[in-house]
């Protein structure tokens, strides 16, 4: 019990420290674990829980929408595959087609990786900017 609490207080502690970078990063990787989950789920012909995991999936997305800069460019190209992938997953959800939910992953593992090598080369410009100051 102790060590769930301790857990708990290290995500918690987690989400309050991340930087902007760091949260999209979690959302992404909460994505795929939600469309794992209901992957699996639709597996197990559990449909509750994969209505459940396919909503948490569809409203990461949504929050990802959200906050889209709407005056950088690359968010007007971002912006309708979110949309496709928000529309994939009602699909999914309502047609049971777990070949939708892959292809929803395959975009999100992309966009994750992508986002993840940003945050890689901003910290090593950070750094680097940091040891000539």
């Amino acid at each position: 019990m102790a060590a769930n609490k301790a857990y708990q207080t290290y995500q918690n502690n987690s989400v309050n420290t991340a930087s902007g970078g760091e949260l999209t990063l979690m959302l992404y990787n909460g994505c795929m674990k939600f469309i794992k989950q209901a992957i699996k789920d639709m597996d197990e012909k559990n449909y509750e829980a994969k209505n459940r995991n396919i909503q948490k999936a569809q409203n990461i997305i949504q929050e990802l929408m959200i906050t889209l800069d709407p005056n950088v460019e690359i968010s007007k190209q971002i912006l309708p595959l979110y949309e496709f992938m928000k529309y994939q997953l009602k699909e999914a959800n309502i047609k049971n087609d777990s070949a939708k939910l892959q292809e929803v992953l395959v975009f999100v593992t992309d966009f994750r990786d992508t986002w993840k090598q940003v945050i890689i080369k901003n910290r090593q410009q950070q750094f680097s900017q940091g040891a000539h100051v």
